[in-house]
């Protein structure tokens, strides 16, 4: 089994640019819900001087650094999660050809590697809650073999390894994403037997997958990005003064993105215990998933926000009319919008003068109770200053009559 990839054309395209690719490419590395468009963010960039500096302070997959150093810009954004930092690394990053080459021998001698072990063999696996509802014993077993072999590798030709290995653990799964969040296909869990066409399959899966990735980073990038690790509530150092902050935060009713994270934080070993998975959706915006939960029945607030009266308003009327759950969300949109008082507050500085922020964003509804996210978003930004403020409207977002995703824009003075 071989990584198809024109070896002469690697090293004779060293210095090609996105320009070239400028279709899905390197944005497409790894499928991760939600992500607002690529090509949103390319409208939102292009006006701008080549070399503006494009700040995302909640990087999350690294659309925006990306699009931003495809552009010839300098992007820089900021994540507190770890597999994230990662990954929009590794998006970001400037390849070599003889770094590509190395990773498509890597790439074969991964495979057949894998394919040496036996099914007996007592390989690692993640410590994932019920791991047989996720994959077949064929496929599990082909993904901890390449794991394995991934395992030798380091730099440059591990993160592109490891890349594949994320794109194929989700292709040959038993998720599905028929609809907004991961689910599961019917009958999976099941009690199955091992079939070495699953595994043989997972193999060719691996190589095709690398195969792309491959062919996409061929391609340079004009500029260059940085991703930091960071808490957006609180000033990150490092960062340098932005001409546009361009982000999409999570919104009020997203209430995780570790959920959706699991599969392959678990497989880079990022997560190993389940109350890791809480603790870390805790530090970010928006995050209920887990021990998350007890935490919020027991928050309080750490300062005034200029919208508190608007919010105690909803949050009483969502407790009311919530059940035994209300007080509970009520309590998760107060802390939703307390903490990103916080960030507005703290990114701030980061504009420059004459700067200018886009905060993508949709509202929400909860027991009938409309949290109007966006204007919220923009009152906090006049109530620091920044000038001719707008919230756009850019789509509805579901069936949902009362849903739709905005632009909220300002400038700094």
């Amino acid at each position: 089994m071989s990584t198809s990839v024109d070896r002469a054309a690697l090293a004779r395209n060293e210095h090609m640019t996105f320009r070239a690719n400028m279709g899905v490419g390197r944005h497409g590395w790894l499928r991760l819900t939600p992500a607002y468009g690529v090509r949103l963010v390319r409208d939102r960039i292009s006006p701008l001087p080549e070399g503006s500096v494009i700040t995302d302070p909640f990087s999350g997959t690294g659309t925006t650094p990306l699009a931003a150093a495809e552009l010839g810009h300098y992007g820089q954004s900021v994540d507190v999660n770890p597999f994230l930092i990662w990954l929009g690394r590794v998006k970001t990053a400037h390849y070599s050809s003889a770094t590509l080459i190395a990773a498509v021998e890597a790439a074969q001698e991964v495979v057949a590697s894998a394919q040496a072990h036996h099914r007996d063999d007592n390989l690692w696996q993640p410590n994932l809650f019920k791991i047989e509802k996720w994959w077949s014993p064929g496929a599990l077993h082909a993904l901890k073999a390449l794991r394995a072999s991934i395992d030798r590798y380091e730099g440059q030709v591990k993160d592109l390894l490891e890349i594949s290995l994320c794109r194929s653990l989700i292709s040959v799964s038993n998720a599905a994403f028929d609809h907004q969040s991961m689910s599961f296909k019917d009958g999976s869990g099941e009690p199955a037997l091992f079939e070495m066409d699953d595994a043989t399959q997972a193999f060719s899966t691996f190589s095709s997958e690398m195969s792309s990735i491959i062919e996409s980073a061929r391609y340079d990038l004009l500029g260059s990005a940085s991703i930091h690790e960071g808490d957006s509530r609180v000033g990150v150092q490092g960062l340098k003064e932005a001409d546009l902050v361009l982000t999409s935060p999570p919104y009020v009713n997203r209430m995780s993105y570790i959920r959706e994270l699991r599969p392959y934080m678990y497989w880079l070993r990022y997560l190993d215990l389940a109350s890791d998975a809480g603790d870390l959706d805790w530090r970010a915006i928006g995050g209920t998933w887990g021990t998350a939960t007890s935490k919020l029945k027991t928050w309080s607030p750490m300062t005034e926000t200029p919208v508190d009266d608007a919010i105690r308003t909803v949050c009483a009327r969502i407790a009311e009319d919530g059940g035994k759950n209300g007080p509970l969300l009520a309590s998760y949109v107060h802390k939703y919008h307390h903490d990103m008082w916080l960030h507005f507050q703290s990114i701030t500085p980061v504009v420059k003068q004459g700067g200018s922020v886009s905060y993508i964003v949709g509202n929400s509804t909860f027991y009938g109770h409309e949290v109007p996210a966006h204007e919220w978003y923009a009152d906090m930004l006049k109530e620091l200053g920044y000038c001719d403020v707008k919230i756009v409207t850019i789509r509805k977002r579901n069936s949902n009559k009362a849903l739709f995703e905005y632009d909220v824009t300002g400038g700094r003075p």
